[in-house]
């Protein structure tokens, strides 16, 4: 199959699949799923016969990376394998899930359909495909975050299928709820408050005019919304990431202008702001973020209900501003435009207690596929008590504990960690 995109030092081929929306009815509804497969430019060697990598992005909702040049992990992995970047169902290339695609179901049909997107029908695509592009071959997965559920629910579930396995900045709790999951978070996001304002000293100062001019003023950001202080709080997703705090700092300072007719909220701000926010355009993360930790379990809307303890993120005048992290939260969807017409069925994704159970405890404890794992100790997304109790739990799982990185380390530094996970995973020495 010739390649239809050529890039600096690599060739892609695109690939797409027609599955089932549920297999456990696999004669009915059926979806697209898209990935993009990469192949080294090495003129040395016959990229076509290297075993496949499939890359498990993170989210939920979000699709794999597009990438520009032969650069950061995927550099690293082009030396020995082609590599899988695969669109996650519902996004990307792959029957993609929004308000729109979504409109012609009622709420109840709307949160039937999202109840087949999570990590279990994620995995039975991977399986799918892999009997389509190389059958009775394994081959190799690497999940980041989110992507990190996937691999250990692919372990959990097809095993058979797996060559080896990496983990970067994503184990999860095998058994722990999402209360307890957004206990330790919430703890996580506090700590990541106070270092980044301590490292910026006068962003307090400037984040807290920013919130009294929007609870005094109706002010708008690009996409149409009213920018409220709850939604202004929302940037602190971004201080867990490497380069995030300097990105959130830069656009506080030039958030307000002085005008001849007064203070004003600098437009600028309002079309960036957007951009640092994914809930509009990745609607599945809103309505499926919670329920990646429910095993016939309802989360109930946890990040709302577990913030009640934490007076701290109630934004009064006088008090400390603080941003909040990874936390989905109802109103949402009475202020996202895109989310609104979905609001209903998330009400009902969250009060469902019916989520089938993801991990068997035997099973992995007694895995057999080399699993190296990548976990950050100052990661602000996941607990790392819960990884290390996770990477116990798990047969054949080695891991590098390592402070130098946030959450994002393998965009900023993929190349190095995926080489150190490779040499993890089969005893070798670094190279």
């Amino acid at each position: 199959m010739k390649p239809e995109l050529s890039l600096a030092g690599l060739s892609a081929r695109k690939h797409t699949f027609t599955l089932p929306l549920n297999y456990d009815d696999p004669q009915g509804k059926k979806i697209q799923v898209f990935a993009r497969e990469l192949l080294s430019n090495d003129i040395d060697t016959d990229s076509n016969e290297r075993p496949f990598l499939v890359f498990f992005q993170g989210g939920p909702g979000f699709s794999a990376v597009r990438p520009a040049d032969n650069s950061g992990w995927i550099k690293r992995a082009l030396t020995e394998f082609r590599v899988l970047l695969l669109d996650q169902r519902g996004t990307g290339l792959s029957t993609p899930v929004s308000y729109l695609s979504l409109a012609h179901f009622n709420s109840e049909l709307q949160a039937e359909y999202l109840s087949h997107f999570r990590a279990d029908n994620i995995i039975r695509d991977a399986e799918a495909i892999r009997e389509q592009l190389c059958p009775g071959q394994k081959w190799s997965i690497l999940g980041q975050s989110f992507g990190g559920f996937c691999v250990l629910k692919y372990l959990n579930d097809a095993p058979e299928g797996v060559k080896e396995a990496y983990i970067t900045g994503g184990i999860p709790s095998l058994t722990r709820s999402a209360d307890e999951v957004y206990q330790a978070t919430y703890q996580r996001v506090l700590a990541k408050n106070r270092d980044f304002f301590t490292r910026f000293s006068d962003a307090q100062e400037l984040v807290t005019q920013i919130a009294e001019h929007l609870t005094h003023h109706e002010v708008r950001i690009a996409t149409g919304e009213r920018l409220t202080v709850e939604m202004l709080q929302l940037l602190g997703i971004n201080i867990g990431m490497e380069q995030g705090p300097e990105s959130v700092y830069y656009l506080l300072e030039h958030a307000l202008i002085e005008t001849d007719l007064g203070t004003h909220v600098n437009p600028l701000f309002l079309a960036h702001f957007c951009h640092l926010l994914d809930f509009n355009t990745n609607p599945i993360f809103a309505l499926l973020h919670e329920s990646i930790y429910c095993q016939r379990s309802a989360s109930n809307w946890s990040a709302q209900r577990v913030r009640a303890q934490y007076d701290e993120f109630n934004y009064e005048f006088g008090k400390p501003f603080l941003f909040t992290g990874e936390m989905v939260y109802p109103w949402f969807f009475e202020q996202f435009t895109n989310l609104k017409p979905l609001k209903h069925a998330a009400n009902l994704l969250a009060t469902n207690s019916d989520w089938p159970t993801l991990y068997n405890l035997d099973t992995l404890a007694n895995n057999q596929v080399p699993v190296a794992a990548a976990i950050y100790s100052e990661d602000m997304f996941v607990e790392m008590s819960y990884s290390l109790e996770t990477a116990k739990q798990v047969g054949n799982l080695k891991y590098w504990l390592t402070s130098e990185y946030e959450h994002n380390g393998i965009r900023m530094d993929g190349e190095h960690i995926l080489d150190k996970l490779i040499a993890l995973n089969r005893g070798e020495q670094l190279r």
